[in-house]
């Protein structure tokens, strides 16, 4: 597989289940726990990822800015595919996030712009999830690769 350097391109809090995601320059990760004030902390979606390129392209294609936000991933990467990543270790500056699968778009996100689940179908386009490897703060603005 070949390896390439990403960057990080935003970050997402949720502060509630069902809430706004707040976007902030940076955020401490807890080993086996997740983002600090993120709501879904724990387990195995500890953190979510998606890829610019995806909604780049997609918002190509409908003519219309579709907004990563409203996908609710915690991290916005670029120059980084994450498709069939399942089980390696992804580094967000000082961050390790093993990747556990991929995030499988909902019906919410038809909700958002009509068609965008169907969008986000193939490829793992909807993103993939992690846990955290290791107490850790990620800023904007890091670098990103595969270990």
């Amino acid at each position: 597989m070949e390896e390439s350097v990403g960057r990080l391109e935003a970050i997402w809090i949720k502060r509630a289940h069902g809430g706004p995601m707040d976007p902030v320059q940076s955020a401490a990760a807890v080993e086996n726990a997740g983002l600090d004030g993120n709501a879904d902390r724990g387990g195995w979606r500890q953190v979510t990822l998606i890829e610019k390129e995806v909604f780049d392209r997609i918002s190509e294609v409908r003519g219309e800015v579709v907004d990563p936000s409203v996908r609710r991933a915690n991290f916005l990467l670029s120059g980084i595919r994450l498709e069939q990543t399942r089980d390696r270790v992804l580094r967000v500056g000082d961050l390790r996030i093993e990747i556990r699968g991929e995030t499988r778009p909902c019906e919410l996100m038809n909700a958002q712009h009509d068609g965008l689940r169907e969008a986000l179908e193939p490829h793992w386009c909807a993103g993939a999830f992690g846990v955290v490897l290791g107490d850790a703060t990620a800023s904007v603005g890091d670098a990103v690769s595969w270990e």
